[in-house]
């Protein structure tokens, strides 16, 4: 690229941040962001209840069994000096 192919595109990128900036600055652009994070009534009556099927609730509950397991095996392989698989006896 030439300097001058350089030049515009530093130019563009100048005015796009300007006119970013100046969008900022407007009371309507802060008044419209704040809306658009409020939450609705239905984000505020999620309940932590057991659904059958793919839920955000199960989910959870098995990342943490999987983390109790994996946290498990690693006590297991630190206080018998030996993997795992060994100790369970399948290798």
């Amino acid at each position: 690229m030439n300097s001058k192919e350089e030049q515009t595109n530093s130019e563009v990128t100048n005015l796009e941040n300007e006119s970013f900036i100046e969008q900022q600055k407007d009371p309507n652009y802060i008044n419209k962001q704040i809306e658009d994070n409020k939450l609705d009534g239905k984000s505020i009556d999620i309940k932590d209840e057991y659904k059958f099927g793919w839920s955000s609730y199960s989910e959870i509950t098995n990342g943490r069994f999987a983390m109790i397991g994996f946290l498990t095996i690693i006590i297991i392989e630190l206080f018998s000096k030996q993997s795992f698989l060994k100790w369970a006896g399948i290798l």
